[in-house]
Formats: C-alpha cells, sequence, structure tokens
C-alpha cells in the first residue's frame, strides 16, 4: 500500500497524470520510485526528477496539505479504505481525491450519474430533477458535474428528496466553476461530496472536463443522458462509461430536437432508453416496489396542483384552457402556490409541481 503523502507528491509532480501514476505503481511502491527517479526516466521528466531530488517536491505536498487543512478540504489516497470502490477499479483511477463533504467507498452499485446539456430545455431540466428526487429517496446516489443545465438539476432532486449526491469538478476545490453555484456546493458537502482529482488553484479549463468526466462516469454502476446536442461534453462520459463497462442510458427526444440529438444517436448505438426512475430501476436490478408504486404525481385536493407535473412543465395558456380559470386568478394562485413552495416557476413562464 502507498501512503497518500507519497502518492500526493508524485501526483502534484509536472507532466504526471493518473495513468503515469498507474504505470509507476506497476513497478512497486511509490516510496521506491520517490527515493530513485532516475531509475524512471521513461515515466518522469527531467523537472519531476529535479523536484523529487532536490525535496522541492516533498516541500510542495507538505504545503499543499497545509492549504487543504485550512480550507476544510481533505486529501485522501486511493489506498484508504474511504476511498471510492468502483472509482479505484477504472483503468487510470486518480492516485489521490480533494474532498469536501463524506465519501461512501461502497456506494458503486447504487450510484448513478445523471448527467446532460448545460442549456437544458425547461421539460429536460423538470425530468432530470424528478427522476433524480425519485432514485434518491429510495437509498441511489446521484453523481454529476455541478455544471449549469442538467448537472445542477440532479443534483438539486438529491437534495429535494433529503438523499445524498456527489459533484465531481474539473477545477481545483477553491477554483469551484460555476461561480454562482457556490450556495448548491455547500448544500451538497451537507449531503454527500463536493469532488476534484485537479490540486487548489487550479482553474476551471476547457481541457480538464473530459478527463474529469471519467469520474463521472466511473463512480458508479451506470450513466444516465438526459438531454444532450450532437457535441455535448455527456456524451464524453457516456463513452467513457461504455469503457469501463458501465451502463449507459438515454432519454429519446424529438428527432427535430436540436438537444435530444445526442441522446437519440446514443440510443442509435446500443443505450438503453429511459423514461422514468422505474425503468432505471428495472434496468438496474434494483428494488422497484417504491417506484413503481408511488405515482410521479399523487393526486392534490387543489386542481391546479392536479394539473401541474413534476416532470413535464406547463404554460399559463395550457393550464388557463384546462382548468377554464381567468388569467388573473390563475397568476394569483400560481404565487401563492410558489410562496409555499408547492411549485417552481421555470424560464419562459413555465411551470412544475415541486414535489
Amino acid at each position: 500500500m502507498d501512503s497518500t503523502f507519497d502518492l500526493l507528491t508524485i501526483a502534484l509532480l509536472p507532466g504526471v497524470r493518473a495513468r503515469t501514476v498507474r504505470a509507476l505503481a506497476d513497478r512497486g511502491p511509490i516510496s521506491a520510485v520517490l527515493g530513485q527517479p532516475d531509475d524512471h526516466r521513461d515515466l518522469l521528466t527531467t523537472e519531476a526528477r529535479a523536484r523529487l531530488g532536490s525535496g522541492e517536491a516533498a516541500r510542495e505536498a507538505r504545503a499543499e496539505l497545509a492549504r487543504a487543512s485550512r480550507l476544510g478540504v481533505r486529501v485522501v489516497g486511493r489506498d484508504e479504505p474511504e476511498y471510492p470502490g468502483h472509482l479505484r477499479q477504472i483503468y487510470d483511477p486518480p492516485p489521490v481525491l480533494w474532498v469536501r463533504g463524506s465519501l461512501v467507498a461502497d456506494e458503486g452499485p447504487r450510484s448513478l450519474a445523471v448527467v446532460g446539456s448545460r442549456a437544458c430545455t425547461p421539460a429536460g431540466g423538470a425530468l432530470a430533477r424528478t427522476m433524480s428526487a425519485q432514485l434518491a429517496a429510495v437509498g441511489a446516489t446521484i453523481v454529476s458535474g455541478l455544471a449549469r443545465g442538467i448537472d445542477a438539476a440532479a443534483h438539486r432532486g438529491a437534495l429535494d428528496a433529503g438523499g445524498r449526491t456527489v459533484a465531481i469538478l474539473g477545477s481545483g476545490l477553491d477554483r469551484l466553476y460555476p461561480a454562482e453555484h457556490a450556495g448548491l456546493a455547500s448544500a451538497l458537502v451537507a449531503r454527500g461530496a463536493v469532488v476534484s482529482e485537479f490540486p487548489l488553484g487550479t482553474p476551471a479549463h476547457p481541457g480538464r472536463f473530459p478527463q474529469r468526466n471519467r469520474l463521472i462516469a466511473g463512480w458508479g454502476c451506470g450513466v444516465v443522458v438526459v438531454e444532450a446536442a450532437a457535441r455535448s461534453g455527456a456524451l464524453i462520459t457516456a463513452r467513457a462509461a461504455l469503457e469501463e463497462g458501465r451502463e449507459v442510458f438515454a432519454v429519446p427526444g424529438h428527432p427535430s430536437s436540436d438537444q435530444a440529438a445526442g441522446t437519440n444517436a446514443l440510443l442509435r448505438d446500443g443505450a438503453r432508453p429511459v423514461r422514468s426512475a422505474g425503468d432505471l430501476a428495472q434496468d438496474l436490478g434494483w428494488p422497484e416496489g417504491p417506484l413503481a408504486t408511488k405515482p410521479v404525481c399523487p393526486p392534490p385536493a387543489d386542481p391546479l396542483l392536479d394539473a401541474l407535473r413534476t416532470d413535464a412543465p406547463a404554460s399559463l395558456d395550457d393550464l388557463g384552457l384546462r382548468l377554464g380559470w381567468p388569467t388573473q386568478e390563475l397568476l394569483a394562485r400560481l404565487s401563492a402556490l410558489e410562496v409555499e413552495s408547492k411549485i417552481r416557476r421555470l424560464p419562459g413562464a413555465l411551470f412544475v409541481r415541486a414535489s
């Protein structure tokens, strides 16, 4: 077993990535690499070997641990008991993780990634939120990337149900991206974890997100793509899942919708179609009881609530036609229900039930 300090020391070296550490570990203990860096010229750059030889690498590792401690961040090595078991099994697991919140080593079989477009439709966001809430309510951990759109909706759905959710970042934990999700990240820490394989101070960069996506794909047993354009980053996550032997699910969309081009392509190539949390539970072999018997929208006494769903937004015009209410009366009642947190208003004057 390699110590977390040794793994951190090697991980911080210039030019070293997770697969480099994997290749070095195949040669023996990392401590031996640290002691004899010149024996590994084929894997370590000249600068990396110089830092090891001078002791600068060890000093940098100690400084990183001190920064992490001040910020309330833990550095967890891949040989520690709490390191996620499913993640340890991927081809190139991160040697260390920077973590806020709690890790659960054996949650992989009951973890599912929910991902999709940043510029999602209101209907896609509502479906992701409802599906994630239902899965979290029966004990699933919802994994995503804290991005705008589907990712944020998935995290919020898990939180709505009081469930566990994990966000994996493409930046250092002190360089949160997007910045407006700081409040969501704090809620996640209380109910799960925010995780990165990048050192503190690492800014978000487009090139880092594909690297991050393999962790989202490898954390659990599968990936659900709710909405994705033809070149969406969610498709990179889906490909990573296939490479690691994970299940890939996709929500079908209308052929004319740009936001469904990616998901429909996944379905054409063999992904499993999914319409609901119940579909996912059945395909994964999870107990279906609570999902199969609990309706998405239990019939409420309020006719306006009865006309709304959690997973399909309705417009003001739709509701007016369905209920036959005057517009002013409808607006007043919608406002009251919004204040009571029984409904949510979405962009474009669309409405969904909150639960």
